[in-house]
């Protein structure tokens, strides 16, 4: 923090935006280089969704249900009922409405690791580093994996290929490629170079807002969150120092309590659009 002897605010900015990686990144775009931090957070907060609604399936009764049980079915009939309204094919449901559900919890998962304090995590990994012998300086540790592009991207791109997946089940190889050549423009020869080169397009920019828009706001979020700590971190015993430690305690609060609303509806928002891309892979043109 910015205290005395301590990193300047924006050496302590620099360093919670360090990610704990496999090796240095040797050039711009290096795909041998992993986001250590932000692997390990993703499987696991997966595996922790997977497990919950494996427990909640395990434990269901045709009785009065518990508060675990009827929130989770509250869950599924809100997933149940976007889908329904978006994927008309009731056999492709089957299986797009549970991945709907787990796209939703597990981004909404990974977005909450960011109401956690900002040195929490990254202070004790520091301890467990320096106790291993490593320089406590260099312990990085990224907690929200949403805040990396590369994951936020991964996501974008997972749904991308079940868009693709689905765009040949429901339409056949055939099919599909005539449809990549004769929409939006018509099946003129002649139009076929232009067709081909919006299909490209639309799949391109699908990908990447959906992509994009996660990532900005979760990473703006995190941003701001930071610049609270560094309020709380120049504290003193001074009428500036001592304003800015209760500056601090009121917009952390003020702050945590609306990204509540913006964790949720960024889960929302990337489970809908996955509804929709998929749906639009079952509507031909």
């Amino acid at each position: 923090m910015a205290a005395e002897n301590g990193p300047t605010a924006g050496e302590y900015i620099v360093h919670h935006l360090t990610h704990l990686q496999n090796q240095p990144a040797k050039a711009v775009v290096d795909f041998s280089v992993f986001n250590l931090d932000s692997l390990f957070f993703s499987i696991t907060l997966g595996v922790l969704v997977c497990w919950v609604l494996w427990l909640a399936a395990r434990k269901a009764t045709s009785g009065v249900p518990g508060r675990f049980q009827a929130a989770v079915e509250m869950l599924v009939e809100m997933v149940e009922s976007q889908a329904k309204g978006i994927v008309h094919n009731a056999n492709s449901r089957k299986l797009v409405a549970p991945l709907a559900l787990v796209v939703f919890l597990w981004i909404f998962m990974l977005n909450a690791m960011d109401l956690l304090p900002v040195d929490l995590i990254p202070v004790i990994w520091e301890a467990i580093y320096g106790a291993a012998g490593g320089d406590p300086h260099h312990a990085y540790m990224r907690v929200v994996p949403t805040a990396d592009l590369s994951i936020s991207m991964g996501l974008s791109v997972s749904v991308l290929i079940v868009c693709l997946v689905y765009n040949v089940k429901i339409k056949g190889l055939g099919g599909w490629i005539h449809e990549l050549f004769t929409a939006p423009f018509g099946p003129h020869p002649l139009l076929w170079p232009f067709n081909f080169a919006m299909q490209l397009i639309e799949f391109i920019a699908k990908t990447v807002s959906h992509g994009m828009r996660l990532f900005g706001n979760m990473y703006a979020g995190e941003l701001i969150f930071m610049l609270i700590a560094l309020m709380g971190g120049a504290w003193a015993f001074t009428a500036t120092g001592i304003g800015l430690a209760i500056g601090h305690i009121i917009a952390g609060t003020a702050w945590a309590i609306f990204h509540i609303l913006i964790i949720t509806l960024q889960a929302f928002v990337f489970m809908m659009l996955t509804l929709v891309y998929i749906g639009q892979a079952h509507d031909a043109h």
